[in-house]
């Protein structure tokens, strides 16, 4: 997942909030944003554990909007709805939950922690099943052709371990020190 961060804050479990729920808002700063957008939600509640802000109807009209995946340091539910309706959708939680949550949002395009990383809004985001960092946008350029490289080497090792020309002393040379 690569993509550029739309940021906000939100709640589900705070007991007493008045606030109104401004999906509405996340709509509108979704559509305005760079694309690709990757919506990043910083828990705000008391009860971590037992926050939901999203599911298969959320992350599917999210993808509509151009978004491609979120992050957050909330739980997610209909995990399996979710790799159904939107199955190029990504998700960075950290847990599931079974219930609804109503979410709160609030605090639009504002700098965020989620789980210790920090994320401005329009920072380039990229996520695997490695896990998420954000990439400075003057280094795009420098990293893509970096990882171009990695990539090359890590092809030429893994064809060398699985030919016939594989030998132990092969592979100490290779990895020995020049």
């Amino acid at each position: 997942m690569v993509g550029y961060a739309v940021t906000c804050t939100a709640t589900t479990t705070t007991p007493g909030d008045s606030r109104t729920s401004r999906v509405d808002k996340l709509v509108e700063v979704v559509e305005a944003a760079p694309q690709p957008s990757v919506i990043v939600i910083q828990q705000t509640g008391h009860d971590r554990l037992r926050t939901c802000f999203l599911g298969d109807l959320f992350c599917t009209t999210m993808r509509k909007l151009g978004s491609v995946g979120v992050v957050t340091d909330g739980n997610i539910r209909d995990h399996s709805g979710i790799r159904q309706r939107a199955p190029d959708y990504q998700v960075f939680a950290p847990g599931r939950v079974v219930s609804h949550g109503w979410g709160v949002f609030f605090d639009f395009n504002v700098t965020v922690t989620v789980c210790g990383l920090t994320i401005q809004p329009g920072d380039l985001l990229h996520g695997d099943e490695s896990g998420l960092l954000t990439v400075p946008i003057d280094s795009v350029e420098p990293v893509l052709k970096q990882a171009q490289v990695v990539l090359e080497a890590e092809a030429e090792l893994l064809d060398f371990l699985s030919s016939e020309r594989f030998t132990m002393e092969e592979l100490k040379r290779r990895f020995s020190p020049h």
